[in-house]
């Protein structure tokens, strides 16, 4: 179920921030995946490191609703790409993703859950 873990660029273009605040984080809702009626803007930021802080924010509010004790980490990663919000980045100069949200929820899944035996051998 793979669908796209390096989605950090996408086409569509959102509201155009503000100089100021170059960054744009988008949302995507894996659950509606390539759905882009679904996507919404989370905010804009001045720097890229603001713009990873809230991606990761997104990613880690939905992996603490779901975390149960106990849990195994491939079956809270499951959730997360099935269910989780998505989100990346678009501003100046990405022409490349900067952060993947699969990814990064890959690691905080086994980092709250600790690997276990149900993970694929490619984790």
């Amino acid at each position: 179920m793979n669908k796209n873990p390096n989605s950090a660029t996408r086409d569509a273009k959102p509201d155009l921030p503000a100089n100021d605040k170059p960054y744009a984080v988008l949302v995507d809702d894996n659950y509606h995946y390539m759905d882009e009626s679904e996507r919404n803007t989370h905010g804009c930021f001045a720097t890229l490191d603001e713009a990873i802080a809230a991606c990761k924010q997104i990613v880690d509010e939905y992996l603490m609703q779901v975390y149960k004790p106990g849990m195994p980490a491939a079956d809270l990663y499951s959730s997360y790409t099935s269910f989780g919000d998505d989100p990346f980045i678009q501003g100046p100069g990405l022409d490349k993703p900067v952060f993947s949200a699969w990814t990064y929820a890959k690691a905080k899944a086994v980092e709250l859950c600790g690997p276990d035996e149900l993970m694929p051998s490619n984790w």
